[in-house]
């Protein structure tokens, strides 16, 4: 079951990234954090591994190495992968046909619910 939920995450993070250019420090992190329990580091590793390719393979080698992150974290960050890649599609699909005051106006929104969750 946590693999879907996972996949769920990815799907977030995917359908934010098309729509306002964010998804791993703003979901990825805060749901591994929340929902799994990492520890900061590990979520942070976590993500990079969802990440990989595009922008995290230094990163996740030095997280790996200094210990921080294991096999199992790198298969969520790949289930994460998947749900980045089709996400993101209907993220930015969505940021295409709203305004762009609006798409700037729903960042906002997110990003102080994030905030606040976060803090409390």
């Amino acid at each position: 079951m946590s693999l879907v939920y996972l996949f769920i995450i990815g799907i977030a993070a995917g359908v934010l990234s098309g729509m306002f250019g964010v998804g791993g420090g703003i979901i990825i992190v805060p749901s591994l954090v929340l929902l799994f329990g990492m520890s900061q580091q590990t979520a942070s590793a976590t993500s990079l591994m969802a990440l990989l390719l595009p922008v995290g393979v230094l990163g996740v080698f030095e997280y790996y190495r200094s210990g921080k992150i294991s096999t199992e974290n790198m298969l969520f960050g790949l289930v994460i992968a998947l749900g980045l890649f089709a996400g993101a599609f209907f993220g930015a699909r969505i940021a295409v046909g709203v305004s762009s005051e609006t798409l700037r106006r729903m960042f906002a929104i997110f990003l102080a619910f994030v905030a606040i969750r976060l803090w409390f």
